[in-house]
């Protein structure tokens, strides 16, 4: 029998579909609320009659990084990466956009966007509650009895690179490197990692791939975590220069007009204001302080925490209610004043970060400056970056672009 390749199409659009909510239905978990349950004491008897649901009595604290790419994540997502009671993770939603969304649209489209955002939650509801098996279902190809070598940069998590997740030869305290990881420990086996991630108290999480704080309304909400937010922002500016260096090719018309000196006609400029959209979208709701987000949110500037890295960290920790680390504090130490030559990976965390905070005013040129400060006029206004007026004022690094202002948590 023969099929039209439009028949073929829709049969696997309807497959990814029904596999999706065969996954939600699978792993839901129905509960209802007991009768008196606000009432002092209640937490102590809970309904023993019935499907309940589970509260996070424990408090395990619950830590979304909520960051776009080249805004300073991987350096944010190191300061918890270090501490030895913390449970981390790279970027796991990797793996939901790579499954659900094809790789020619990389989820532009608002459908692509709906679609990561429902499997998105349920998975790091999931992740967040130690079930590493979850993830199972959107790693290619399927683990073999719970084991892989496709989690997507594993070397990043500290956890997943030592004993007892991983058993390399030699000194068992030595922290391997993220290329030594991949290719010393071997298959990743995810039911003795998710015991390693039971065995902490806090669970960590970095993200690229929520646009907005809004999009997280429903695991903020839910009683079974804890989940506190650290948005963390950069000038968009900033991130527009980083992307055409590191994402040459995607970036490529950008590259053109710094070369040229002439916009091309072309120019996909959603590539800078989908960023400042969406940082301006998530910021004027965490600067509202609605109800739902007292005491679970921070804002942090990339630009504040580059040039003071220790006091900031200490903020956000006290922010979080975690003691910090001595290891953090040590790796914050040699990570922030490092020898360059050192930072060439395009995801490495050693650098001078007060210099790295700069470096895009000499990687744009005056006229893309300005057009990206007209297009992101309102976001650089809501977070406190200056315009630059001209290519005198841009180029003098004695002339600050960035304004004192205090985000304070909202608590």
């Amino acid at each position: 029998m023969q099929c039209s390749w439009k028949a073929v199409l829709l049969l696997a659009l309807a497959s990814i579909a029904i596999q999706y909510t065969a996954i939600r239905t699978f792993t839901a978990k129905s509960f209802h609320t007991c009768p008196g349950l606000a009432e002092a004491g209640a937490a102590e008897r809970l309904c023993e009659e019935g499907p309940t649901f589970t509260y996070n009595l424990s408090r395990k604290t619950h830590v979304l990084i909520l960051a776009t790419t080249r805004s300073g994540s991987s350096f944010v997502g190191q300061l918890f990466n270090q501490h030895l009671d913390v449970f981390y993770l790279f970027e796991p939603l990797y793996h939901v956009q790579n499954t659900l969304i094809p790789r020619f649209t990389q989820g532009k489209s608002p459908a692509d966007r709906r679609v990561m955002l429902g499997a998105s939650r349920d998975l790091l509801r999931s992740l967040y509650d130690c079930d590493l098996h979850f993830l199972e279902n959107y790693i290619k190809p399927p683990p073999i009895n719970h084991t892989t070598d496709r989690i997507f940069r594993r070397g990043a998590s500290r956890v997943l690179c030592s004993r007892p997740v991983c058993d390399p030869p030699g000194n068992p305290d030595l922290v391997l490197e993220e290329g030594d990881c991949v290719r010393k420990c071997g298959l990743l086996n995810l039911t003795v990692a998710a015991e390693a991630c039971r065995e902490r108290s806090h669970v960590a999480i970095k993200t690229v791939r929520v646009p907005e704080v809004n999009d997280l309304r429903a695991l903020v909400e839910d009683p079974r975590l804890n989940l506190k937010v650290i948005q963390l922002v950069r000038d968009p500016r900033g991130i527009l220069a980083s992307r055409s260096e590191t994402f040459r090719d995607t970036y490529r018309l950008w590259r053109l007009w710094y070369g040229t000196g002439r916009k091309p006609y072309n120019l996909d400029v959603t590539q800078l204001t989908t960023v400042c959209e969406d940082f301006s979208n998530s910021v004027s709701t965490g600067l509202m302080r609605p109800p739902w987000l007292k005491g679970k949110y921070m804002l942090v500037r990339y630009e504040d925490l580059a040039r003071n890295p220790m006091k900031k960290t200490e903020e956000i920790y006290g922010f979080l209610g975690i003691p910090l680390d001595g290891h953090v504090a040590r790796w914050i130490q040699n990570n922030t004043r490092g020898d360059p030559t050192l930072g060439k990976h395009k995801y490495g965390t050693v650098r001078n970060s007060a210099a790295t905070a700069e470096k895009w005013r000499f990687r744009l040129s005056y006229d893309i400056v300005a057009f990206a400060q007209n297009a992101c006029q309102q976001v650089l206004a809501q977070l406190g970056y200056k315009l630059a007026r001209s290519e005198e004022e841009l180029k003098n690094p004695s002339i600050s672009l960035v304004e004192e202002r205090d985000f304070r948590p909202f608590s």
